[in-house]
């Protein structure tokens, strides 16, 4: 049976490959872009076309209640209850600690950690009656391990684990799991940014030496939404090329 998916932020990098993924296995997509993203998220909605899939852009601000609520309303009308939920909007707002300004710590524990409690609040109703469902977060290996300069950014993604492992126990029994992914260096705009010296020292940590592919994170996500991934829930499955290790 067709399912409904949703994905925060799936406008560009791998909240696109998410997307274009979860379509790909028969879905029918929401891609949530925020404002000044709406040319992005209809390139990816014509993509999914294109492939015979079926989607509907949905613009929020998923760390407002209001927009939240509105969000899910218009996906439910357009394509049906949301039956899997990708939490995957997120900024960066790097900084030493010392230096770090309040409302940078704010924005990103807000759009990164926030976001994720107010979406995933909102699926869970139709997810318990239906007895089926699936909620699938981006952390970050940051939120494992730490990483000099990103305080903010590191206690968000920690907080993405420890809010999958409290509510995959809550709602387990209802069938319904609830995981989270830990990306290491991923090939996006974000880390594109980032200077060569620090693309080359990253690369260097890696075991397979290389930064990995939006799809190679999309995959996970992919096999956890799925029916074969049934009987996992809480766990944080880390796709790093490793780096962790």
């Amino acid at each position: 049976m067709t399912k409904v998916a949703l994905v925060t932020g799936g406008s560009g990098g791998i909240g696109r490959a998410v997307a274009l993924e979860l379509a790909a296995r028969g879905n029918r997509v929401a891609v949530n872009y925020y404002v000044g993203f709406a040319e992005a998220a209809a390139e990816v909605l014509e993509e999914i076309g294109s492939a015979g899939g079926e989607g509907v852009t949905v613009q929020a601000d998923v760390s407002d209640p209001q927009d939240v609520a509105q969000m899910f309303a218009t996906v439910t009308e357009q394509l049906g209850p949301v039956d899997i939920l990708v939490n995957n909007a997120g900024i960066t707002r790097d900084g030493l600690l010392l230096r770090m300004e309040t409302d940078d710590w704010d924005a990103v524990l807000s759009t990164n950690l926030r976001s994720v409690y107010l979406c995933s609040k909102a699926a869970l109703r139709p997810m318990v009656r239906s007895r089926w469902g699936r909620i699938v977060s981006i952390s970050s290996v940051a939120g494992l391990s730490g990483n000099v300069g990103q305080a903010n950014y590191a206690a968000s993604k920690a907080g993405v684990v420890g809010f999958t492992k409290s509510v995959a126990k809550e709602v387990g029994s209802r069938g319904v799991t609830v995981n989270a992914i830990a990306p290491g260096f991923i090939d996006t705009d974000m880390t594109r940014k980032l200077p060569d010296e620090v693309r080359d020292a990253a690369s260097g940590s890696i075991a397979l030496g290389r930064f990995g592919l939006p799809r190679e994170v999309a995959s996970a996500v992919g096999y956890l939404a799925s029916e074969d991934a049934a009987y996992i829930t809480g766990q944080v499955l880390v796709v790093d090329g490793g780096m962790a290790l």
